[in-house]
């Protein structure tokens, strides 16, 4: 599988981590597996947050 690098600022993280938590409470009322959603939340968090300035 390939890695992919993605740079996020605070906000995008957030937005990202909210909908990967509605996804995984989806799945989970369905009665289905979340450990790919577990896991992609996980590389979310612990993603560094890479500070780009502006000009």
């Amino acid at each position: 599988m390939k890695k992919t690098k993605f740079y996020l600022n605070a906000e995008e993280q957030r937005y990202i981590l909210h909908s990967l938590n509605a996804l995984k409470t989806k799945l989970h009322s369905e009665g289905q597996y979340t450990d790919t959603v577990d896991d992609a939340m996980l590389s979310v968090i612990c993603g560094k947050i890479k500070r780009v300035k502006i000009a």
